[in-house]
């Protein structure tokens, strides 16, 4: 709490038109990042159980995960766009010191995410029958492929409050109370899943055997914890939302809950571009899914043991760019041009060293981080060889996150969706597609190693050149 109350001070003084010495920005770029780093690290490492828990029931049931994977990330990813679209405009709205329009603004945002998301989680429904005969997958995983992502689509609206609520916090520069529920949904995702993914079993502790309940759901079991753990938090994070934060608490205020004209249209340009730009890299990713698919079982669960696992070293990223969106949002509601373009670099470049810093420690363990997610050692020697590839490009992936972060606290996203689309489809697709028929899944990965380098050039280069301060 001392820690939240420095940070307060801190961006106070951006709102109220005073200096800060490069110590003090350090400091509040500090004091953003970590708990907005605990929080990615916590979703990830919620992932990762998932992925050990149901990688102990066999291949089989990992690829089943794995091979929808990637759509799951397309719907999360076009929800938590629809989120940014209205924070990112409650953060113009603090910054400026215009907290009535900024609680007016989240009553708005609530009716039109909701609806947003109820209409995104029919569609998964609808298409959970067939998604895994279109992405490729074996016959032999099709059914619960289809349950995981059913059972995924219909949870969808407790997930969109979740992601507003705690975007709505973050950028009010409230980290703190989203990382805090960010481990929590991590413990009660694996008592969740503890309790319904195996069966009743004997367990024997300190001498004593006792029979230890379970609902014994498998693949079923993993996706209705994880969302039992969403529901918890989003609930929680929402009545905060409402009722205790200092900037966006409703007790007291008036006004309806329809979305106004002006405020959709700002939605739309901020997170139009955002959500296509998800759309058409989950695409790609898919495209991946459907290139590796040929590959076998072992190279479907492989690749999406690294993916998971490669998060919790790229994860720091996001959480310094969520950081990156707070402190440039706010500044260019106060006004505070050079202040923007302080901490879009400070951001920007302690990303990539602490990125750096991962990637390094990515190499030397990832026989021991893929280890803990399988037993299986055909998808262990895979899944080490892809880790170790990618690990070089982890400065020049942090350079094109946190750049994403800053640009989108500008309200700038068309021209960076753009150059993702560019870099993912033109660089990465193409040598995937050329380099997987003779390399295989090594392959795969040398292509994505190679593009991620190529998008934090371009993104640094951009961030460099400040045209995206003109978008404002």
């Amino acid at each position: 709490m001392i820690q939240l109350k420095k940070a307060d001070g801190l961006l106070a003084l951006i709102r109220n038109g005073q200096p800060l010495t490069l110590g003090q920005q350090l400091r509040l770029t500090v004091q953003l990042s970590i708990p907005a780093v605990i929080a990615q690290l916590s979703s990830i490492v919620m992932q990762y159980i998932d992925a050990a828990m149901v990688g102990s029931l066999g291949a089989e049931a990992s690829a089943s995960i794995g091979l929808v994977s990637t759509t799951t990330w397309l719907f999360s990813g076009v929800c938590a766009a629809a989120s940014t679209a209205f924070s990112v405009q409650v953060a113009h709205r603090i910054g400026a010191g215009d907290m009535h329009s900024a609680r007016a603004l989240l009553r708005q945002a609530l009716t039109a995410t909701s609806v947003f998301s109820l209409l995104l989680a029919i569609v998964g429904m609808a298409v959970s029958p067939v998604l895994p005969v279109w992405l490729g997958g074996d016959a032999s995983i099709h059914s619960d492929a289809t349950l995981y992502f059913f059972i995924f689509s219909l949870f969808l609206p407790a997930l969109q409050i979740n992601f507003l609520s705690g975007g709505m916090l973050r950028c009010s520069g409230n980290m703190h109370v989203p990382s805090l529920l960010g481990v929590v949904m991590c413990a009660l995702d694996v008592l969740f899943n503890f309790f319904l993914i195996f069966p009743s079993r004997e367990l024997v502790c300190a001498g004593f055997s006792f029979t230890m309940p379970g609902a014994g759901l498998g693949v079923a079991g993993a996706a209705l914890g994880t969302a039992a753990a969403e529901m918890v938090v989003a609930g929680v994070l929402l009545w905060y939302l409402w009722t205790r934060s200092n900037e966006l608490k409703q007790s007291g205020e008036r006004g309806g809950f329809r979305p106004k004209a002006v405020t959709l249209r700002n939605a739309l340009r901020i997170g139009l571009p955002m959500g296509i730009e998800h759309m058409v890299i989950c695409g790609a990713q898919i495209v991946t899914t459907v290139i590796v698919a040929p590959l076998g079982v072992f190279a479907i669960a492989a690749n999406s043991f690294a993916i998971t696992a490669e998060s919790l070293c790229y994860m720091p990223g996001y959480g310094i760019a969520e950081a990156a969106t707070t402190l440039v949002g706010q500044s260019i509601g106060a006004g505070r041009w050079r202040l923007t373009r302080s901490f879009g670099r400070i951001t920007v470049f302690m990303g990539m060293g602490v990125m750096g810093v991962m990637g390094v420690l990515m190499y030397l363990f990832a026989p021991q981080i893929i280890g803990l997610m399988t037993p299986v050692e055909e998808i262990r020697e895979l899944g080490v060889m892809a880790l170790r590839i990618e690990a070089f490009a982890e400065p020049m992936f942090a350079a094109s996150i946190v750049a994403y972060g800053v640009f989108v606290g500008a309200a700038d996203t068309l021209v960076p969706c753009l150059m993702n689309l560019f870099s993912i489809w033109a660089v990465r697709l193409s040598l995937a597609a050329l380099l997987a028929p003779t390399l295989g899944l090594k392959g795969v990965w040398i292509a994505m190693c190679v593009e991620l380098c190529f998008r934090g050039m371009i993104f640094l280069v951009r961030l460099m050149r400040e045209k995206w301060l003109k978008k404002v």
